[in-house]
């Protein structure tokens, strides 16, 4: 009966983060961004099932607070079974023949993180426009003339077709984009939640740190599933792009923990990533760009195993 109640505790603190939306600040939207943190945490600290049931008594508290079972249903495959479903792959684990227990591969979490955020994005525009795709397209393109409009100059003469261009890009890449933050955020709240249970002594696993973080080479098939899909009209097209802006995340911080593996123990380590890091912040999209092929490569060729990792000094932990 404990994963029940920490479950029902957990789904209420989730959607009361959810609705403080409606208040239309900064500090509301934070906090609604946050919403899938207590899933997370009960889910690896008590049990998966926990995460199931604040999933459902967060629907519903929704769904009562808000008189709207769109919100609720948005809340239950937004937000809950995608946290629900990430604490259930990280506590998969079967006995090895050495009596201890094998836990699901760090690499291959890091896989489902990306395709669980190129779904739940799809789920989302499909959720949002009633399952009209003309309407999806209409709400990418007026978000991308909002951001046109806030990064150029006024229109002038001779620059409106360069400004139409723009948009229609971006209103097309609104998928890749969205899903490539949402792999982001979804993976840093697996990690804290992972930390903040594992602060507690109730994280059945020990967590590898994030150098060691390499996802398989049948990662790549993703990437073709992801151009065939672009090539059909229609969600399943977004999921296609959703798909590669999760992968393009995916592959970005293999890199990065491919640079963190390589300098370990190496003189200067510290002034490199930093360094690293404010290239990143500096440049983004070159960066990003770099990283993301690090990352390709590194799964492609085994670049570490070819190469000779660097073993780490400590047991697995949630340090990084």
């Amino acid at each position: 009966m404990n994963f029940i109640a920490t479950g029902i505790g957990a789904g209420l603190v989730s959607a009361l983060l959810t609705v403080v939306v409606v208040k239309e600040t900064m500090l509301a939207v934070l906090l609604a961004m946050l919403a899938p943190l207590p899933i997370l945490i009960v889910a690896l600290g008590w049990n998966h099932r926990s995460g199931l049931v604040a999933t459902l008594v967060g629907g519903l508290a929704i769904a009562i607070f808000t008189t709207s079972p769109v919100s609720a249903i948005g809340f239950v495959f937004i937000t809950g079974l995608p946290a629900w479903w990430l604490a259930y792959l990280t506590l998969l684990g079967r006995p090895a023949a050495d009596g201890t227990v094998e836990w699901y591969p760090i690499g291959r979490l890091w896989a489902w993180v990306a395709a669980t955020a190129a779904l739940t994005i799809v789920a989302t525009g499909i959720i949002s426009s009633g399952g009209d795709y003309t309407v999806f397209q209409a709400r990418s393109r007026q978000i991308s003339e909002a951001f046109v409009t806030m990064f150029l100059e006024a229109p002038q003469e001779g620059t409106e077709n360069v400004r139409e261009s723009l948009t229609t890009t971006l209103a097309t890449m609104t998928p890749a984009l969205s899903a490539f933050g949402f792999a982001f955020f979804m993976g840093l709240y697996l990690w804290l939640a992972a930390k903040i249970v594992s602060a507690s002594g109730r994280l059945p696993r020990p967590w590898s740190p994030v150098p060691a973080l390499s996802m398989p080479r049948n990662i790549l098939w993703a990437l073709l599933l992801a151009f065939l899909l672009v090539q059909i009209e229609g969600f399943v097209s977004a999921l296609g792009y959703a798909l590669f802006g999760a992968l393009l995340m995916a592959f970005t911080l293999q890199g990065l923990a491919f640079i963190h593996e390589r300098t370990q123990g190496k003189p200067g380590r510290g002034f490199i990533l930093a360094g690293l890091y404010a290239l990143l912040f500096l440049t983004q999209g070159i960066m990003v760009t770099a990283l993301s092929l690090f990352g390709l490569a590194d799964t492609i060729f085994g670049l570490r195993n070819r190469f000779g990792g660097n073993k780490p000094k400590q047991p697995p932990t949630l340090s990084t």
